[in-house]
């Protein structure tokens, strides 16, 4: 019987791809296990959106190599090597990694990983790896596609659609991922369905870009001779009220949406769905119509503003998360005066800041004026030292109110206003069950963390988990 490691790095989405990975594995009879010293098979799901995740991905693969070389019982361990990296660089890493990985596989062969590893231990290993990558990748999963959860079981991500058609001058992922290809309505609430009947408790919606759901797909559009334009966000509005009319006690949470495809539908949508956490994740990106404009962001900075404005107008309590980019080619001290200004009286709940990776095979690569990472530096820690403020005026604002919570481990909870793994925490009693919801007084803050006690719990009766540890 086959032993098989999987280490999964990057995104959620990227996370989704190992959960499939493994559940087509189990299925082929293979054993999957953490230890990837004892593995026969050891595959690493690669990241590539920036250089820094190109190269963790390759400490990664070195990692096992040289594991496996140092103990002579794991010399015949097989090392492949999946996901963005190797959908994007497996020509170039061939010649690179020749000696350390036995097979690259790529987006559209995450179904077809067992017959693969089974391929490999059924002839001898070539002078190089074999490259299974196609170069268009089209897959898309289905709600009866074979999975194993990687997530704890009170929450799950459901990827609606994959790929990207926005032309982004400084992201490499629609060369990555393939066009925009949505799934059906009906696939994703079955699958949604079934995964409120095992217990999960949050469904965190994902894809490239959310808000552009179904707009690919002509056959879902109220009337097939609307045009695109008019039927903006329809198929996505009727995704989140058919998920919100499922019976059972759970958020569906909005991540990955582009600002460009809102709608006053969606959020009108938003606001009646119950269900629907009072959050979203848009990424703008910037705010200066000059950065935006050699960004190709399809945005204006007076349309960031009204658009921000109206979600929050229409949807009361919602908590806007967001990320920039600072030290694009060309981005001015005028231009990050104006971003600095905008994150200052938009007080976003929610924020992260990312310093410009000039990526291979994108036009931003080649644009004049680069900034030097000096720079970028500097201007990253100016912007997130004011969010840094910003945080903490918006996590003191909170004391002394009342917040539904999902509890995730004990002494550790998350609010609405917290997607998992990349936002704050509320620090809860650890006797609360883990996760299940719970209604807390929040009584204290740590910058953009919360301290919580169920509600009419003395605090003298309360230790928080953060000051124990």
């Amino acid at each position: 019987m086959i032993k098989v490691s999987l280490i999964s790095l990057g995104c959620a989405k990227n996370l989704v791809d190992s959960e499939i990975m493994i559940g087509h594995l189990h299925q082929a009879g293979m054993v999957v296990i953490p230890d990837a010293e004892k593995a026969d098979v050891v595959i690493v799901n690669t990241c590539s959106f920036i250089d820094s995740s190109k190269e963790e991905s390759i400490g990664h693969i070195l990692e096992v190599h040289q594991n496996r070389g140092l103990k002579k019982r794991r010399k015949e361990q097989k090392l492949i090597v999946a996901g963005c990296m190797a959908q994007r660089f497996s020509k170039d890493l061939s010649g690179e990694l020749a000696h350390e990985v036995d097979a690259f596989i790529g987006l559209d062969q995450v179904t077809k990983v067992a017959p693969i590893i089974e391929g490999l231990y059924a002839k001898e290993r070539a002078a190089a790896p074999a490259d299974f990558v196609t170069p268009r990748s089209t897959f898309i999963p289905d709600f009866n596609t074979p999975r194993f959860r990687l997530t704890p079981r009170h929450f799950a991500y459901i990827k609606i659609a994959e790929g990207c058609n926005h032309p982004c001058t400084f992201c490499i992922i629609p060369q990555i991922r393939g066009r925009h290809r949505s799934r059906t309505i009906e696939s994703v609430v079955a699958e949604a369905r079934q995964l409120v009947k095992e217990g999960v408790r949050e469904l965190n919606l994902i894809s490239q870009d959310t808000t552009f759901f179904g707009m690919d797909t002509w056959e879902q559009r109220p009337n097939p001779r609307t045009p695109v334009d008019s039927a903006r966000g329809t198929a996505l509005t009727t995704l989140l009220r058919q998920l919100n009319a499922i019976e059972g006690d759970f958020w569906i949470r909005l991540l990955y949406t582009h600002p460009a495809h809102w709608s006053d539908e969606l959020i009108r949508t938003i606001a009646e769905c119950p269900k629907v956490a009072r959050y979203i994740d848009i990424p703008l990106q910037h705010i200066s119509d000059a950065m935006l404009g050699r960004m190709q962001r399809e945005t204006s900075g007076d349309y960031i503003r009204d658009l921000i404005h109206r979600i929050r107008a229409g949807i009361p309590g919602i908590a806007v998360r967001t990320t920039f980019i600072v030290g694009f080619p060309g981005e001015t001290e005028a231009d990050v005066d104006e971003l600095c200004a905008f994150i200052r009286a938009t007080k976003f709940e929610r924020l992260g800041v990312f310093r410009y990776s000039q990526e291979e095979g994108t036009r931003g690569a080649k644009m004049e004026h680069q900034i030097s990472a000096k720079v970028k530096e500097a201007r990253w820690h100016r912007t997130m030292a004011l969010q840094q403020e910003i945080a903490a005026e918006v996590s003191k604002s909170h004391v002394g109110q009342t917040l539904r919570v999902l509890v995730e481990e004990p002494g550790v909870a998350r609010g609405e206003a917290d997607a998992p793994d990349i936002d704050g925490r509320v620090y809860v009693p650890r006797e609360l069950p883990v996760g299940e919801f719970a209604d807390v007084a929040i009584t204290g803050y740590h910058e953009y963390d919360l301290i919580a006690l169920p509600k009419g719990q003395k605090p003298a009766a309360f230790k928080v988990a953060k000051q124990a540890q």
